[in-house]
């Protein structure tokens, strides 16, 4: 894909950068790095809920509701 200022092609990074097989190895491990143990919410419902509110109530509602109505932007 050719940079619109210079018209040089952009360099590959992160995974593009990786052959098919480093990623297809990274992507076979998934979430495997954390324990069942440790995925709380996975197995919970309630705490997951009660997570996301508390999330909400510090982000003061993520600016959703705030300004004048009908800005729904």
């Amino acid at each position: 894909m050719p940079n619109v200022e210079s018209g040089k092609p952009r360099a590959r990074r992160g995974f593009a950068a990786m052959n098919p097989e480093r990623r297809r190895e990274i992507a076979r491990k998934g979430g495997a790095s954390v324990p069942g143990e440790k995925r709380s919410f996975a197995k919970d419902r309630d705490l997951a809920a009660s997570a996301g509110r508390k999330g909400g109530e510090a982000s003061r509602g993520g600016g959703r509701s705030r300004g004048r109505e009908g800005n729904n932007v």
